[in-house]
């Protein structure tokens, strides 16, 4: 573990000076904060949420069974803001997917990964490191931003009542157990199809089209097709502990460090 540790603080110290890299860090969680929070900012001062409020009827019964008792005022509030959460989802899969692709594909072309597998260091131990220094920073980021998120949203909405739901049990598992998940899963796609690519653009976009079913998942609950509970939630973790399993036994068996210190160029 001791190695591991080492491989990420050296991947932080070479990584962190890619300036994508900061950016995709630093800027994606601020925005994805400030976006939101404009938003239901501007929607809270044009009365748009009351009118929600007032057509209250016009929304599916699935979806108004999900406020559980709120009135229609907050119950609209609530509607808006869980369509914000799909944000601190998507976080966790595009920040480690572009570390990840920079951290293998960047030393690819500077020649530096090839003294690093010649150390007394297993693969496993390689990959470990250089995981946790994706998963680590995403995962971080992810939860301060979504801890602002919601401080940002009880102060421009003044409902204390919506706490209740946006911190029940699905939505904490969701963010404090499905999104690191989703964080290992990215970075296993971006570690396995580095060891294939010499662009990190490639390595970091391939990834990221794990967003695609995220969007549709809760694409479909906003329409009512299904509806995010406990359970469901509980087995996506489950399916996703599993995907990762396999995923992170695929990268250890494709990063084959014979070939890559005699092929690559």
């Amino acid at each position: 573990m001791n190695k591991s540790w080492q491989v990420t603080l050296k991947e932080w110290r070479e990584v962190f000076k890619n300036k994508m890299v900061l950016y995709v860090i630093v800027f994606m969680p601020i925005l994805f904060i400030l976006i939101p929070l404009i938003t239901l900012y501007q929607m809270s001062g044009s009365g748009a949420l009351s009118e929600m409020a007032g057509s209250a009827d016009q929304i599916p019964a699935e979806m108004v069974s999900m406020c559980e008792g709120l009135s229609g005022a907050a119950c609209a509030q609530y509607l808006v803001v869980i369509q914000f959460l799909l944000l601190f989802l998507i976080m966790p899969v595009m920040i480690p997917a572009t570390i990840a692709s920079y951290s293998i594909v960047g030393e690819k072309s500077t020649k530096t990964l090839e003294p690093l597998l010649a150390t007394p260091i297993t693969t496993i131990e390689l990959l470990l490191g250089k995981s946790m220094a994706a998963v680590i920073p995403a995962v971080t980021v992810t939860w301060i931003s979504f801890v602002a998120f919601i401080v940002g949203t009880i102060i421009i909405l003044g409902n204390t009542d919506l706490v209740t739901l946006i911190l029940s049990p699905m939505w904490l598992l969701l963010i404090f157990g499905v999104a690191p998940l989703l964080s290992v899963f990215g970075v296993s796609a971006a570690v396995m199809i580095s060891t294939r690519v010499n662009d990190p653009r490639v390595a970091e976009q391939i990834p990221s089209l794990v967003i695609i079913p995220l969007i549709g998942l809760f694409m479909a609950q906003t329409f009512g097709l299904i509806q995010m509970n406990l359970s469901v939630t509980i087995w996506i973790a489950l399916i996703l502990l599993v995907i990762d399993i396999v995923m992170l036994y695929i990268a250890t068996q494709l990063f084959q460090r014979e070939k890559i210190l005699t092929k690559w160029k």
